[in-house]
């Protein structure tokens, strides 16, 4: 999770889209969106900086583990965005959900009130 926000807010869809597993899935902005390989998430996550103006980072306000198994745990979360100047700009809480596949974790799908 914390590797999923360092990639987010150092503007790197390649890191980023390597701390997910795949499909992934999004709900949010009342869509569903499924990116079926780290390719086509990176592709169209490339210009989210623009996209996500007046954002410049975000930070986790909270994380719990509200289920939790040997291959998969869901995250109950709060997330900020915050401008340039520190100021926040929006909160939301949001579920995310973290598969093991292949030896390797990855959120597999996320669903918040994030536009």
């Amino acid at each position: 999770m914390d590797e999923f926000m360092t990639a987010f807010n150092a503007r790197d869809p390649h890191a980023w889209a390597s701390t997910l597993n795949y499909p992934h899935v999004r709900f949010a902005s009342n869509d569903v969106r499924v990116y079926r390989t780290a390719d086509e998430f990176a592709r169209e996550m490339n210009d989210y900086p623009k996209r996500l103006a007046p954002w410049h980072h975000s930070s986790w306000e909270s994380m719990t583990a509200i289920q939790s198994g040997a291959d998969k745990v869901h995250f109950a979360v709060t997330f900020v965005r915050f401008d340039v100047n520190d100021k926040e700009i929006g909160k939301f809480p949001s579920l995310y959900i973290v598969t093991l596949k292949n030896g390797h974790w990855g959120i597999q799908a996320r669903s918040s009130f994030a536009p």
